[in-house]
């Protein structure tokens, strides 16, 4: 099939009046045109509209021709030359536009979608799709689209996703399916997750023990989890991703997050001893060896396969929480950094991150890393992902390195809606402050990451959605064009489109907020934060649940557990919160240790303000820090009675956070000279695998004015760790005194 189609069509603003009765589209885009303007008239879409298209732009026609069947059972035929007044053209732009860039007309004449390549007629098309999607499912009425004229391009030339298959394990038509839910939201890349500790997913023809064993991970249960994409299933994927315009970079990491490969080939690493695919979260000490030539070989035979499936101009190399323990103790490292000259085991993985740089560029392909890769110094024409922050986007970038953002702070949609919200996430600017004007242009775009350590497939949606649509915008549009309010009155709307593309979204942020006072009693008052919800609580251990509608008041010590339900949708998690009554709360207070920027627990007051942490050591309510005790002290205004001294503290070692090898509590009248009320040791194995909170409590019969505690930091992470002589955390989340 062959069009020509001279120069633009004519637009005639007409309204009919004998338009059949129809529903008149909501023009609210998603993200937002960079200029949009609405004119006069209607173009009613019906069964009688059909389609005009240049020949470079046959596969985004058809694209929408399957769509709007798939979506309204009609069929839209194709037309060489506009004959009457209801064709959708999708035509070559008569002047040059950028790559993504679109320009669409609409009026009562017909639809008019102008590109100069098709990355950006296929955006074009996007943005009638997303107009068109809330009234799909049947042509049973007509759709009455206002006259808008639409100008359009992003920001950012790399706008993704990451979707981690590896912790767990996703079905191909659903990776298929996110590629759909990319491209409707303008977004381009998909930063695909495919080898780590729990899994490796990608079939290596030289090395099937890669998917016959490290595959598959045998659970506590004695069940056996995994899963892995042939070869022929990759091609699929990467073949549908780029019918609609979506790039695949695959990421292959090294060289960390190994376990899965070295318990297919034990000789990848220093010890070559046979070690299991890991079944638990966190950094591992077994990492690929990088004094054995042997390694380099198989990084090489590995990604030359990748590379024949990935036709990606960017390969990532992963890089992230690599420990060098093994390298530290290895003969065969040692010898690499005497023989190359290098300083220590971060030079050494420089070097080694340079080796696989050479091998890509020699292959045509360029190498992208997280920014640990920075860590003795940055190979050159590498990019850097950073996620730990800013800053090592910003050295990159000063650098002459391009870079992807990706903080945490922002662009970690498996952290909860407590860690980031829908606002916060529009709230992000890839480009940082500080960052000199000449050097911007290094920053190519951004990407949200989806971790799947506590995220099955089942749930993804509730974690990306509709965080995604604040990342969408942010990466197309620009800061000074953007405004919450606005785009949150969009988002509203846009939630019918998600409902009938059968996304179960989430919340947009935790839906209820709490303040504490303390005037006679401690009081809990929980304020909603998101409209339209029903709230219930209970004291948890209670069964039933009664409907939240006065402050609480709390005696002692209470955990609270509340429920929210918003237009038949659950919260997905309930929400506990707890109090803790005692003498300490309001009284003056000293601290004599510097607590942890990312674990503040609310400020200097968080060790005496009667709130209590969760499970959910990132609930906002622990304090913690690496280095130093936890020493804080409380003056309770005279000389009292004191019947019961306690503490809680987290333990979690997989995340690098020990319990304190000690608690000691003293006491004094002028607080100069202090006294031991309790020491308090516990019993829990060093090793302890388990996450959980271990009170340390003491029953005294004092008087004193003074009271003082001390937790006494394990320091760093033991020998027998995954990540040994690193600094451990200490994290604590409340003073009592009774």
């Amino acid at each position: 099939m062959k069009k020509k189609i001279l120069g633009l069509l004519a637009i005639v603003l007409i309204v009919s009046c004998e338009v059949p009765p129809a529903e008149i589209a909501e023009i609210g885009i998603i993200p937002q045109p960079k200029k949009i303007e609405q004119g006069e008239g209607l173009f009613i879409f019906d069964q009688g509209c059909y389609l005009v298209c240049d020949e470079d732009f046959e596969l985004e026609a058809n694209h929408l021709r399957s769509w709007i069947e798939a979506r309204y059972k009609i069929n839209i035929p194709f037309k060489d030359s506009v004959v009457d007044d209801k064709a959708i053209c999708l035509l070559k732009s008569a002047t040059a536009l950028p790559v993504e860039a679109y320009q669409m007309s609409v009026s009562a004449s017909g639809i008019d979608i102008n590109a100069t390549y098709s990355e950006g007629c296929f955006h074009g098309v996007q943005t009638l799709v997303q107009i068109l999607t809330p009234y799909s499912g049947g042509i049973d009425k007509t759709v009455a689209i206002p006259a808008i004229e639409i100008q359009d391009q992003p920001r950012f030339a790399h706008r993704g996703m990451l979707l981690d298959c590896c912790r767990h394990f996703m079905d191909k038509d659903f990776v298929k399916r996110y590629i759909d839910l990319l491209a409707y939201h303008k977004m381009n890349t998909l930063h695909w997750h495919l080898t780590e500790d729990q899994g490796w997913r990608i079939e290596i023809k030289k090395y099937p023990k890669l998917t016959e064993v490290g595959a598959w991970r045998t659970e506590d249960d004695g069940s056996v989890y995994g899963g892995f994409y042939t070869q022929e299933d990759i091609k699929e994927i990467v073949e549908y991703a780029a019918e609609r315009h979506i790039t695949v970079i695959p990421e292959i990491e090294l060289p960390g997050h190994s376990s899965a490969a070295i318990s297919s080939y034990p000789w990848l690493s220093c010890t070559q001893e046979q070690i299991s695919v890991e079944t638990e979260w966190g950094v591992f000490k077994d990492i690929y060896c990088a004094g054995n030539d042997s390694t380099l070989t198989f990084f090489k035979d590995v990604l030359i396969e990748v590379m024949e499936l990935f036709p990606s101009e960017y390969i990532h190399i992963g890089g992230d929480e690599a420990p060098k323990y093994r390298w530290e103790n290895c003969d065969k490292c040692q010898h690499r950094i005497q023989t190359m000259g290098l300083h220590d085991e971060h030079e050494l993985q420089s070097w080694l991150i340079e080796d696989v740089g050479k091998f890509l560029e020699e292959n045509g392909r360029k190498l992208i890393g997280w920014d640990e890769i920075l860590e003795g110094g940055l190979p050159e024409g590498a990019a850097v992902q950073s996620w730990r922050g800013f800053q090592g986007g910003i050295d990159a970038a000063n650098a002459g390195h391009e870079v992807v953002m990706s903080p945490t702070s922002h662009c970690y949609f498996d952290y909860g809606l407590e860690s980031t919200n829908l606002e916060e996430v529009y709230e992000f600017d890839p480009i940082p402050e500080g960052l000199e004007e000449d050097k911007k242009h290094f920053v190519i775009g951004g990407e949200c990451n989806m971790w799947t350590e506590h995220a099955p497939q089942e749930t993804i949606d509730s974690k990306v959605f509709p965080r995604i649509l604040a990342l969408s915008e942010v990466l197309w549009s620009y800061p000074e064009t953007r405004d919450y309010e606005e785009f949150y009155n969009r988002v509203e709307q846009h939630l019918k489109r998600l409902d009938i593309l059968g996304v179960d979204y989430g919340f947009e942020s935790v839906p209820l907020g709490f303040s504490v006072s303390n005037d006679s009693g401690l009081v809990l008052t929980a304020e909603s934060l998101v409209k339209d919800i029903e709230t219930k609580f209970r004291y948890k251990g209670d069964e039933g649940w009664k409907d939240y509608l006065a402050p609480i008041e709390v005696q002692n010590t209470a955990f609270i557990e509340f429920e929210v339900e918003r237009r038949g949708k659950g919260y997905p998690k309930t929400i506990e919160y707890g109090l803790a009554d005692h003498k300490g709360i309001g009284k003056e207070f000293s601290l004599d240790h510097d607590y942890s920027h990312w674990y503040t627990g609310g400020g200097d007051s968080a060790l005496f303000d009667g709130v209590l942490g969760t499970m959910d050591f990132r609930d906002g309510h622990w304090q913690a820090l690496q280095e130093g005790n936890i020493d804080c002290g409380v003056d309770l205004g005279s000389v009292q009675e004191i019947n019961e001294l306690s503490s809680r503290f987290y333990l979690y070692n997989n995340a690098w956070i020990f319990l304190p090898t000690h608690v000691e509590f003293q006491v004094s009248n002028d607080g100069e000279f202090w006294t031991t009320a309790a020491d308090i040791y516990h019993d829990i194995p060093l090793k302890e695998k388990a996450q959980m909170i271990r009170t340390f409590s003491s029953k005294v019969q004092i008087e004193a004015r003074y009271v003082r505690l001390i937790g006494y930091n394990l320091g760093v992470n033991p020998e027998w760790h995954d990540s040994p002589g690193l600094p451990s955390w200490l994290f604590c989340d409340e003073f009592i005194v009774r």
